[in-house]
């Protein structure tokens, strides 16, 4: 009994201790989301504004706005900033 218990932890252990690399679940846009009573929610998973619009007109009382912890990686979709450094530039 003792062994299967010992077999049991060393197995569980063993699968707790992942260590791959996690894929990062924020993206550059948040819907920011009126929960009333002046709270607000921020679910930041867009990758474009046209991702995060229809979630805020979909009846809930919002709107969306730039992520503020995002940070652009190499080969990431760039968000406004990265578009009006573009625009800049053509100017």
């Amino acid at each position: 009994m003792m062994r299967i218990v010992l077999a049991a932890g060393v197995l569980i252990a063993a699968t707790s201790f992942d260590v791959r690399p996690v894929k990062a679940v924020e993206g550059p846009w948040c819907a920011v989301i009126s929960l009333g009573a002046g709270n607000v929610y921020q679910d930041c998973r867009y990758r474009t504004v046209e991702e995060c619009q229809p979630n805020v007109l979909a009846g809930n009382r919002g709107f969306c706005n730039y992520n503020p912890r995002w940070v652009n990686g190499p080969g990431t979709a760039g968000g406004p900033r990265a578009h009006n450094k573009r625009r800049a530039q053509a100017l």
